[in-house]
């Protein structure tokens, strides 16, 4: 029978060193890992359900001594402007109290009278009231045909005028126009208040018309408007023009040919006046079967307008 050969020896136990470091083995068999197997261990070793939350006790990567920063806290938007709404709100309070914590101790101010009697002169006596023959305004507020020029002797009174007692109303008036509805509008709105009108025819010669408009120019310059509508109207080529005496703004115009559309009529010619004194308008209309001389025209405008 063969010998069995013998079991080689078991090694020796190594001696521990001087310096109480356990050895690897040791440390092995405790159930330790060495660093550089525990690294390739955790890099191969897969999270059973997906990554691992981080750990909130671990250190920081930049090691224990790194210091940690926290994020800064967002600043509050619309602090700074309510605390000053709030102070201008407070301010004005506190002035409305003090203002009227001062009227209250004042003395109430006495108002004056709302009616005040006639102011006299500091010497003398006031001055009295015109009389009615100077004072224009009465003049006009009374019976406005009053102040027509008389028909003269030998005239006689137009066909129109027959039955008729010189005074014409706001319809009547805007039917002499060319456009009725349009000049009663415009009189409405030039504020029309009444007319009077005359007129005669002397002989085969000639005939005149005058009408006085009267506006109650509260609002708007009637007459005014009136005179320089009718000027404006009057002139134009082969038509002279004249200032009336007396008269700020008056003129007269006289027309050199026969008005076309009158050629076959008895007066063909024509000539008129325009003037305004205070709120009454004039107008004047001359006829003639011939050219009318200007100081004609004239010379009854002046009369006219020295009645007013």
């Amino acid at each position: 029978m063969e010998e069995e050969p013998g079991r080689p020896a078991a090694p020796a136990e190594p001696t521990p060193p001087d310096d109480g470091t356990p050895p690897v083995e040791s440390v092995v068999a405790a159930g330790h890992t060495s660093p550089e197997k525990a690294t390739v261990d955790e890099q191969d070793r897969e999270p059973p359900d997906g990554p691992v939350a981080p750990d909130e006790d671990a250190p920081p990567a930049g090691g224990p001594s790194a210091p940690v920063e926290e994020p800064a806290r967002p600043r509050r938007r619309g602090r700074t402007a309510l605390l000053i709404g709030v102070a201008t709100v407070l301010g004005l309070v506190a002035g409305t109290c003090a203002g009227v914590l001062v009227q209250v101790d004042r003395e109430p101010t006495k108002l004056p009278p709302l009616s005040q009697a006639a102011l006299a002169p500091s010497t003398g006596k006031a001055p009295k009231p015109l009389p009615a023959d100077q004072d224009r305004q009465v003049r006009t507020d009374g019976d406005l045909r009053d102040l027509l020029l008389e028909k003269p002797r030998g005239a006689e009174e137009l066909d129109w005028m027959e039955g008729f007692d010189g005074w014409v109303g706001l319809a009547g008036y805007a039917g002499t126009f060319g456009n009725p509805q349009e000049a009663y509008e415009y009189l409405l709105r030039n504020e029309f208040r009444r007319a009077a009108v005359t007129g005669w025819e002397v002989g085969e010669k000639y005939s005149v018309e005058i009408q006085l408009i009267q506006y109650r120019q509260e609002e708007v310059l009637g007459a005014a408007e009136a005179n320089a509508k009718g000027q404006l109207s009057a002139g134009g080529n082969g038509v002279g023009d004249w200032s009336i005496p007396g008269t700020g703004d008056g003129r007269a115009y006289v027309y050199d040919e026969p008005v076309p559309g009158l050629d076959a009529s008895q007066f063909p010619y024509r000539a008129v006046a325009h003037a305004r004194r205070g709120d009454i308008a004039v107008h004047i209309w001359m006829s003639g079967a011939e050219r009318i001389d200007n100081k004609m025209i004239l010379d009854l405008a002046e009369r006219q307008m020295e009645r007013l």
